[in-house]
């Protein structure tokens, strides 16, 4: 009898750990990969630039492949919990060292990334930027200090350091 109401009450906390951890759920972090290409950079990025002023202006591009020495792929992805992966791709081609041509997705601005960056986000609060009279005379300005003396003059000849 005893271990039937055992296991009665272990299963009874079973349900209820299931229950608690629905509602609580686990923490998904946001998963940040690839290089971001804005569409101010896509705007001065030109043909007949060098590899090091699209390695400059881009950054390293995420594939270099070796059988395509003359492609370089920059390729952004982003993953927050909850909604639908953005992706999107760049592709630089080269003649030589030149950039012959490139091909790009849509590519948003900066500011409209970082705003969709902290989209659905409670807005953290913000101090207040007032400051009593109390708090403005901790950091008055130092009171000036005498000026140091003088060092004497060091003697005129000095003793041979060697024998």
């Amino acid at each position: 009898m005893a271990l039937a109401w055992a296991l009665a009450a272990c299963s009874g906390l079973d349900g209820a750990s299931r229950s608690v951890s629905g509602i609580v759920g686990a923490y998904k972090m946001d998963v940040v990969q690839g290089n971001f290409v804005s569409s101010e950079q896509l705007d001065k990025l030109k043909a007949g630039m060098g590899r090091q002023a699209v390695r400059d202006l881009l950054g390293t591009p995420l594939l270099r492949s070796v059988f395509h020495a003359d492609r370089w792929d920059y390729v952004f992805s982003f993953k927050r919990a909850g909604e639908p992966q953005q992706l999107r791709k760049m592709t630089v081609f080269f003649k030589g060292d030149l950039v012959e041509r490139f091909e790009a997705d849509a590519l948003p601005t900066e500011a409209a990334f970082i705003s969709s960056l902290y989209a659905g986000r409670k807005p953290d609060k913000l101090p207040a930027l007032e400051a009593s009279e109390e708090l403005l005379k901790q950091f008055a300005p130092a009171p000036k200090r005498a000026a140091p003396k003088p060092m004497p003059e060091p003697p005129a000849n000095y003793p041979p350091l060697e024998p």
